[in-house]
C-alpha cells in the first residue's frame, strides 16, 4: 500500500514522504494512528506543508544545536572510577555518568540520552564517544576513564606486570630467531647473517 507521512517514523520514513509499505502495518499502525495516510492528492498537500514546517523547525533546532556542539566537539572530559584486581572496572560508565561530567565539568547541560554509548564502559582509558544533539548535528567528544586514589596501586602493579611480561615475549621471540638463523646455517640452507661475500680474483 502507497502511503504519505504526516509525522517521522523511525527506521521507515520522515514527514512528506510517500512510500510503499505493507498492508498490514498500514491498516494496523500507519493509519490507525495518524501518522500517515493513502498518497490521495488532499494527503499529499497536507504532508508537503508539514514537511516544509519541519524543515524549519529542524533549522532552528540545527541552529541552537550547533553553537553547543562546537564547544564540545573535541573536548575530554575524565571520570575517575574504582578498579579492581584484573584491570576491569567495579561497575561500569554509563551514558548518564557521561552527561552528568560534561554538564559539571565543561558547564554545558547534556541529556543523556544524546550520549551515544553501545554498551557500558568496564575498562578504563580513553576513548571516543558521540553526542547527538540533533539528527544533523553531532560532536565528538573524548571520555577518559581513569583510576581513583585507591585503585593507583592496583594499576601500577598491573602495568609493571604487563610490561614485564611483553619484554619476556619480545626476547623470548628474539632467542628462537637466533636459534632458526643458527639452524638454518648449520644446514647449509641459508647464509649467516651480515656475512660478507667472498671477493674473486682477477688475473692482471
Amino acid at each position: 500500500m502507497k502511503v504519505v507521512f504526516f509525522e517521522d517514523v523511525e527506521g521507515t520514513a520522515q514527514v512528506g514522504e510517500v512510500k510503499e509499505v505493507k498492508n498490514g502495518f498500514a491498516r494496523n499502525f500507519l493509519l490507525p494512528r495518524g501518522v500517515a495516510g493513502a498518497a490521495t492528492k488532499d494527503n499529499l498537500q497536507r504532508a508537503n506543508s508539514l514537511a516544509q514546517k519541519e524543515v524549519r523547525r529542524q533549522e532552528k533546532l540545527d541552529g541552537e544545536a550547533r553553537g553547543v556542539s562546537t564547544k564540545l566537539d573535541g573536548y575530554t572530559v575524565t571520570l575517575e572510577a574504582r578498579v579492581g584486581e584484573t584491570g576491569r572496572l567495579f561497575g561500569s560508565i554509563t551514558n548518564r555518568d557521561i552527561a552528568e561530567a560534561l554538564t559539571v565539568k565543561a558547564g554545558i547541560e547534556v541529556d543523556p540520552h544524546i550520549v551515544l554509548l553501545a554498551e557500558p564502559i568496564r575498562d578504563i582509558g580513553p576513548r571516543p564517544v558521540t553526542i547527538k544533539f540533533t539528527r544533523n548535528v553531532t560532536a565528538e567528544v573524548t571520555v577518559d576513564v581513569v583510576p581513583d586514589e585507591a585503585s593507583k596501586p592496583i594499576v601500577e602493579k598491573l602495568m609493571a606486570e604487563r610490561a614485564a611480561q611483553e619484554d619476556a615475549e619480545a626476547k623470548a621471540a628474539a632467542e628462537a630467531k637466533y636459534r632458526a638463523e643458527a639452524e638454518a646455517k648449520a644446514a647449509g640452507t641459508a647464509p649467516a647473517p651480515d656475512e660478507p661475500e667472498a671477493e674473486t680474483e682477477t688475473a692482471e
